[in-house]
């Protein structure tokens, strides 16, 4: 059977896998492929956090970087057919001792990639076996009742794509300059309608090694990870905080939105991500940026600086649902393994919302907060809507506003005012999955918006992302009186109230520097 290469979307956007280099240079291609396999299949297996595939491949230690990344979504991509074919010779058995993840790349690239060399021991014995894959291929289409191996990638799931998207660093250089500059290197740059300098090119533009992006003049980053600076609006010479900092965009993006002016206390709690905190802030230029290594949970609201900030930008750790096809989590074997999340997914959702929750709560007890902007990349419910709607009852002074008027997509309809909330979707917008909701202080003459919140339906987990509201709902809330919704809301309460005890009592013993 003739070798068949498939030329998809995703990999014609990636090029430059292997043809014409050196029998050593694939042979080390296809060993780092093999190794990050394994280390994503293991993670996605035991529903582990793990680093994204391309954060592993963009690891200093990773050769080639671009023609790995295509092998490693190459196997991934087609790693159910790849199993079904290698499951039909012995290449796993025992006897061979052969590493599975190396044979899954290396059938891989014979039959749908670049000719396969005699250049290591494995690749010899998977040579030897390339009639029985072949065969095994062509039964497969048999079975499946296909007559191409098009035909058989195109049950194995739908294409998603996002396009590039760079955030000019107003800090540096003007958006016209950013312009020209890519414009050299592609025919579509187009600015986007609804986030101030953020340019939009063709997917799979790489930008890594482009010096705009190397001096941090441009950033790589997301149209959904570009709203919630905006939302939170801060003016120049403001104290603001962003309480969960790394790894730095939306920091940097505040300090360009300040002009530089004021002070942003950038907090990040880890010690290895305080690195990449201070790497990002140092490029960018962002002088008006101060760096506190600690827990933003810690701070005392009520001392100076703190006393004084004005704006909070809040975007805490969450499950990253959103952000599967920028991960390329889209590509694992969980992503199409159904939509119901299991004992050990929805118990880590919980333990993520009640911090979450803690953390909103804190946020907004700062004495002289305006305004502050809760944000996630997920797309559950209960790390979203969920959260706003326990954290209201206790916002005395504050209301929910409107975030991005212009935006369509709104918040899950699972209580009065959630129309003010912003949410993406990647499979309909081309981003990632977002959330954000803005709460700003109350001014004599608001409109009264602290009600009694009761549902207004109820929206299952697993079709959350369907039910969003396609534009903004009119009209003032009304308040609906409910005995049951009061006891909860004091029982909430009350367990808050102890979690903050906890706290403090362990806020009064040795603990770490809220800064650096």
């Amino acid at each position: 059977m003739e070798n068949v290469k498939l030329k998809t979307a995703e990999m014609a956007a990636i090029e430059g896998t292997g043809k014409g280099m050196r029998a050593p240079l694939q042979r080390k291609i296809r060993r780092q492929a093999a190794q990050i396999l394994k280390k994503v299949l293991t993670g996605d297996e035991q529903r582990k956090s793990q680093a994204s595939i391309k954060t592993l491949i963009y690891a200093p230690n990773i050769v080639a970087k671009k023609a790995t990344l295509a092998l490693t979504c190459r196997c991934l991509k087609y790693l159910g057919v790849i199993k079904d074919i290698v499951g039909g010779t012995d290449l796993l058995a025992k006897k061979n001792k052969l590493p599975a993840e190396l044979v899954y790349v290396l059938t891989c690239d014979m039959l749908f990639g670049q000719e396969l060399l005699s250049s290591g021991d494995t690749e010899n014995v998977v040579l030897s076996r390339k009639s029985a894959l072949q065969s095994a291929l062509v039964r497969l289409l048999v079975k499946k009742h296909v007559t191409s191996v098009e035909e058989l990638v195109a049950t194995q799931g739908q294409e998603m794509s996002i396009p590039r998207y760079v955030r000019v660093n107003t800090l540096k250089i003007p958006r016209w300059e950013a312009i020209k500059s890519l414009q050299e290197i592609s025919d579509s740059v187009k600015e986007d309608d609804l986030i101030p300098d953020l340019l939009i090119l063709p997917a799979g533009t790489d930008l890594h090694k482009h010096p705009f992006v190397l001096d941090g003049s441009l950033l790589l980053q997301g149209k959904a990870s570009c709203m919630p600076a905006p939302v939170l609006a801060p003016k120049p010479g403001w104290e603001v905080i962003d309480a969960c900092s790394a790894p730095g965009n939306k920091t940097v993006h505040l300090a360009a939105l300040m002009k530089g002016k004021g002070r942003i206390h950038a907090c990040e709690v880890d010690s290895k991500r305080v690195l990449r905190l201070r790497d990002t802030v140092s490029r960018a230029g962002a002088s008006n940026v101060k760096i506190h290594h600690g827990d933003f949970l810690k701070i005392d609201p009520s001392k100076s600086p703190f006393s004084k900030v004005q704006g909070i930008l809040l975007d805490p750790s969450c499950s990253g649902s959103g952000t599967v096809v920028q991960r390329l989590d889209h590509l694992l074997p969980s992503s199409t393994a159904g939509t119901e999340k299991d004992d050990a997914e929805i118990h880590r959702v919980e333990q993520l919302a009640q911090f979450q929750e803690r953390a909103l709560l804190h946020a907004l007890s700062f004495p002289a907060v305006e305004r502050v902007v809760y944000s996630t990349c997920s797309l559950h419910q209960r790390e979203n809507e969920d959260v706003v709607k326990a954290v209201l009852p206790h916002a005395r002074g504050f209301r929910l506003a409107t975030a991005l008027p212009k935006w369509p997509h709104r918040g899950l309809p699972v209580f009065y005012g959630a129309h003010h909330l912003v949410r993406t979707d990647p499979s309909r917008d081309h981003m990632d999955g977002f959330f954000v909701a803005l709460f700003v202080r109350k001014k004599d003459g608001d409109s009264e918006d602290e009600v009694t919140l009761v549902p207004v339906q109820d929206v299952p987990s697993n079709g959350e992302t369907k039910a969003s509201i396609s534009s903004p709902q009119s009209g003032k809330p009304v308040a609906v009186e409910n005995p049951e919704a009061g006891k909860l809301s004091k029982l909430r309460r009350r367990k808050l109230k102890r979690q903050r005890k906890k706290e403090q009592a362990a806020a009064e013993g040795p603990a770490k520097e809220a800064s650096s």
